[in-house]
């Protein structure tokens, strides 16, 4: 799961390069913290928000 997850981070960082994203390793479940800057965050709050929908965590 770790590796698809840091594929992940690695797609998403050349799709949109705003996103700051760090995956803690070695924790179960993986955590995955993602950041922006200011003019960035109504991406990152919808984003949050889909996550939530979906019954995630943000």
């Amino acid at each position: 799961m770790e590796d698809r997850i840091r594929d992940l981070v690695e797609r998403e960082s050349r799709c949109c390069s705003f996103f700051t994203s760090t995956a803690a390793a070695g924790q179960e479940p993986i955590r995955l913290e993602i950041s922006v800057d200011q003019a960035h965050e109504a991406v990152l709050d919808a984003l949050a928000a889909r996550t939530a929908a979906t019954g995630g965590s943000r």
